[in-house]
């Protein structure tokens, strides 16, 4: 936004402090009069000499106090406004130093400079407050502005796998008449089906993240057996046993999207399990303050760095590249997705036997807050 120059707060702050300076100087200065004015007679009888006890004449006192008093109380005002305006000057600089700080670290922010920090030092106040905040804003920006970066590097790299497979594949049937057109084809069906699985779970965590979606309530103990349902064929191909438990747990929020935040958890937990025999728990219970639904799966261990990874766009753990179901990197980052926007708290765990376990705590509904 243009704006017209103004006077500096500086400046601004100078002739406030100079300003109550004077009147506070001319209120003193009147009080000092009235003190005078109270206690010395109008005139005074004036004496020739000591000899003489007769009067001469009267002197008029207050006349020449007056003409004594003005010039001086001229010259104290003049003073006082000198001293508060230099004194004012300097006050203000000083108080505002801080609010200068904070306006460069604005203007290198604006550039594009997110690493830069105020760092104001000194006892707690409202500048320290606004610098403190600012900083606490700065580094949110980086590392989302640094989570965006890698989200567009990766997603780039994953679009272009598939196109530039079947650009390969295109090329192979176009300069060999002789090869197997069926396979080709084969080989394009699933290489295109990825590429649109690619883009619908981009398309799904676009929507989560602007929340652009219609609350309702929903109980996760029915999500939980409707996505069972859906992947059982998906377990008994991997010798995966599920095992859910749980009462009725109402929550608020989208469906579908809860319905993928479940379906998104016990997949991940049966792609990534024990070769044979794995073991699936899922449970969905009611707490005071909020619904909870819990993953937790059988599997190799796994490091709390490795899995505090787990939800970044495009991230794969070492076991992902001998399961056959790669997936398109994106299931845990559409969960953590979900849970924000509906102001949830997303928890993983290592288990200490191997496995993992995810918690999703989401808030209860009104109803049940109520009850």
């Amino acid at each position: 936004m243009d704006r017209t120059r103004g006077v500096s707060v500086r400046v601004k702050l100078t002739l406030s402090y100079a300003g109550f300076l004077m009147i506070a100087g001319v209120l003193l200065l009147a009080a000092v009069w009235m003190f005078l004015l109270r206690y010395v007679p109008d005139r005074a009888l004036m004496i020739r000499d000591a000899g003489d006890a007769l009067p001469h004449g009267v002197f008029p006192i207050r006349s020449n106090l007056l003409h004594v008093f003005a010039p001086r109380a001229a010259a104290v005002l003049a003073f006082l406004l000198a001293f508060g305006l230099v004194g004012g000057w300097l006050l203000a600089g000083r108080m505002l130093a801080p609010m200068t700080r904070i306006t460069d670290a604005t203007r290198q922010a604006t550039t594009g400079s997110l690493s830069h920090r105020i760092r104001l030092p000194g006892r707690k106040d409202e500048f320290r407050e606004l610098a403190d905040a600012f900083d606490a804003m700065l580094a949110r920006l980086e590392a989302h502005v640094a989570e965006q970066r890698r989200f567009a590097a990766n997603a780039s790299h994953e679009l272009r796998t598939p196109l530039a497979v079947s650009k390969a594949l295109l090329d192979v049937a176009r300069t060999d008449p002789d090869h197997d057109v069926g396979q080709v084809i084969d080989r394009l069906h699933a290489v295109n089906t990825r590429a649109i699985d690619l883009t619908e779970a981009l398309l799904l965590l676009s929507r989560a993240e602007q929340r652009s979606f219609t609350r309702a309530d929903v109980d996760l103990s029915l999500l939980a057996e409707e996505a069972t349902e859906t992947l059982l064929p998906l377990a008994e191909k991997h010798g995966v046993t599920i095992e859910t438990s749980g009462d009725i747990t109402p929550t608020t929020g989208s469906h579908a999207l809860l319905l993928q935040l479940t379906t998104n958890l016990v997949q991940n937990a049966i792609v990534h399990n024990l070769p044979e025999h794995g073991i699936v728990r899922v449970t969905a219970r009611v707490r005071p303050d909020g619904a909870l639904l819990t993953v937790e799966n059988t599997g190799e261990h796994l490091s709390p760095q490795l899995v505090s990874t787990l939800t970044e766009p495009f991230h794969r753990g070492t076991e992902r590249l001998h399961t056959g179901h790669a997936g398109v990197g994106l299931g845990l980052a559409i969960v953590k997705t979900i849970t924000h926007a509906h102001d949830g708290t997303l928890t993983l765990t290592p288990r200490s036997a191997g496995g993992l376990r995810i918690t999703v705590e989401l808030p209860a509904t009104s109803a049940h807050i109520d009850g």
